[in-house]
């Protein structure tokens, strides 16, 4: 069992309960910069080591890992802090927002030796995860294309003060979902082009970033996948649409994950076409608060996944590496949409010498 420290309570609450319900893991030390923050938590989960100061988790010689659900502009100096004081380090996506720090923090994890994994959930829930076996065992063939989407309905979001700020894009707080999912299948994304809009909806609320959006991505051997994301407007039934799709098409068949639904459907090479639905048990484990938020299970699974990672000495992915090659992805995506022209993946990379 090995011992973790959460930082940030607010999305940090599913790491919690992902922590207190593992067998793999003991619940060291939680921390948040709002006391009355930590205060709820300890109450909500009767776990009552919490502490306003970061130092005093990182000078905690018993705590194995720390995993950080901060804002994204605190990451890059919560990671270098996590190496710097020998922990491994699980860190929320997007890794880093600032591409100009990421050679550092590569060269202090190769001179510490510790693992750092990048949290994309999505990829740890029940379908996603049965998909990926499906096409790791040949059953849709060789990979022909890839599309995915992620489709809300947040206009309550546009009550918020912050959503209204300059520094709010739903590029990198939504759509990262799907693209990591291009990411996972098609690693070597080489241009990207987009378009992008500010639907009526958010303009009236005074949105300052786009909140629909639609991509196509080129892969180095030629293959093409796209995204899309809308924001603010109403979605359909979800017995017609998914909120979060991947849909993989192969040579020889296809599959389509699709997410709150704990839907998965797959024609295999067999030309067997099946569809499956999790029940209770498994939206339990996934979903364990009000409503359909904070999705506990997936962390619950990718911090089992990260522990065995460091006990048996594999690499854990995403890791660092490609934590750093995703968030270049999403700078060429937002470049895009500013230039309306196709941006390449390795020009945002050589401008930070990665």
């Amino acid at each position: 069992m090995m011992n973790i420290g959460i930082l940030g309570l607010g999305e940090g609450r599913s790491t919690m309960s992902a922590a207190l319900q593992s067998k793999k893991l003991l619940l060291k030390m939680i921390c948040d910069a709002d006391k009355e923050l930590c205060v709820h938590r300890a109450d909500e989960f009767k776990m009552y080591d919490y502490t306003t100061d970061y130092q005093e988790m990182l000078d905690d010689e018993s705590i194995d890992i720390i995993a950080i659900y901060t804002p994204d502009h605190l990451h890059a100096a919560h990671v270098k802090q996590a190496l710097l004081h020998n922990k491994h380090v699980i860190c929320t996506k997007p890794f880093i927002d600032d591409l100009s720090k990421a050679k550092e923090l590569v060269k202090l994890q190769k001179k510490t030796g510790k693992k750092v994994f990048v949290g994309q959930s999505s990829r740890f829930f029940e379908p996603y995860k049965r998909q990926r076996a499906d096409f790791e065992a040949g059953e849709i063939g060789e990979l022909i294309t890839i599309e995915s989407h992620y489709n809300a309905d947040h206009r309550w979001f546009l009550e918020k003060k912050w959503a209204l700020e300059d520094s709010f894009k739903w590029l990198y707080g939504g759509l990262s979902h799907p693209v990591d999912f291009i990411r996972w299948y098609l690693p070597n994304i080489e241009e990207v082009m987009g378009y992008g809009m500010i639907s009526s909806n958010a303009k009236t609320a005074g949105l300052k970033n786009e909140d629909t959006m639609h991509f196509i991505f080129k892969a180095a051997d030629g293959r093409i996948a796209r995204v899309s994301g809308v924001y603010t407007s109403p979605t359909q039934p979800v017995q017609r649409e998914s909120g979060m799709s991947c849909i993989l098409r192969g040579t020889e068949g296809a599959s389509q994950a699709d997410y709150h639904e704990l839907r998965y459907a797959i024609t295999d090479k067999t030309g067997e076409e099946k569809i499956i639905t999790w029940g209770d048990a498994t939206l339990k484990h996934y979903f364990r608060f009000e409503g359909q938020s904070h999705h506990a299970g997936e962390y619950q699974n990718y911090l089992e996944y990260f522990v065995d990672s460091i006990e048996q000495d594999f690499t854990a992915y995403p890791g660092m590496k490609e934590g750093i090659g995703t968030v270049a992805l999403l700078q060429a995506m937002d470049r895009s949409l500013k230039t309306g022209t196709p941006i390449k993946v390795q020009d945002i990379l050589n401008e930070y010498g990665l």
